[in-house]
């Protein structure tokens, strides 16, 4: 039986709390992770807070190299990580590896977005001051992300947050369901072999508790949430 540790800046950690994971079809556990509790949860936020300069100055390059390598090792191995996700969440492989395929698409997409982050040039003279000066408007990170993906597509729901924040220059800290928490996590180990700063990245399990900090927490600066009202509210 396999075990996966979260993934929390940029290091695989475990915690006091197992999470077993079943196979949909069976019933049966064929796989462990960990629930984050509150102390990495702290964790993960000051790492995204230290890594908040470094996600900033990232080139377009950088993060093109980083977004289209995940593309290529999602595409690569998509057959067995969509065999993980069919085990989860009891997809149709069929339909578990066109889950795969869409999420190396949107890191894919994301990587060339990247390059045309926007930016808008205005004439001033309109008003006798402006008069022969111009107006430059950049768009910055906004900061710290967090992510809450549902269970029904738990890695092309996930990776919608994932790939543009990263694009965007922003740290995120990533909430999986707890019944389908796999699959992010073998894409944790593929974050993990590039060059994106410690703390750009967190990928951690939690129970409702500690999953409440993430919309409560003031450092955090959007939160990006798929799920019903109910589980919303």
């Amino acid at each position: 039986m396999e075990e996966y540790k979260i993934y929390c800046n940029g290091a695989f950690i475990t915690s006091n709390q197992k999470l077993e994971v079943t196979n949909k079809f069976t019933g049966q556990v064929f796989a462990t992770t960990f629930l984050g509790d509150a102390s990495i949860f702290e964790k993960a936020v000051n790492g995204a807070l230290m890594a908040r300069s470094a996600c900033k100055e990232l080139s377009s390059l950088e993060k093109f190299k980083a977004l289209s390598f995940i593309a290529g090792e999602l595409e690569t191995n998509k057959l067995r990580l969509g065999t993980i996700l069919c085990q989860e969440s009891a997809k149709p492989i069929k339909y578990a590896i066109a889950e795969i395929e869409r999420a190396a698409q949107t890191f894919l997409i994301a990587s060339e977005e990247c390059k045309r982050l926007p930016k808008e040039y205005m004439s001033l003279d309109w008003t006798p001051g402006g008069r022969n000066k111009e107006g430059i408007v950049n768009y910055f990170p906004i900061g710290i992300v967090a992510g809450i993906a549902p269970f029904n597509f738990p890695m092309n729901l996930a990776v919608h947050k994932l790939a543009p924040a990263i694009a965007a220059g922003c740290p995120i800290i990533l909430k999986p369901a707890s019944s389908t928490p796999l699959s992010t996590l073998e894409l944790a180990k593929i974050i993990a072999k590039t060059d994106l700063p410690k703390g750009a990245v967190s990928i951690i399990p939690m129970n409702r508790t500690t999953g409440n900090l993430l919309v409560t927490d003031d450092r955090i600066n959007l939160l990006s949430f798929t799920g019903s009202p109910g589980i919303g509210w």
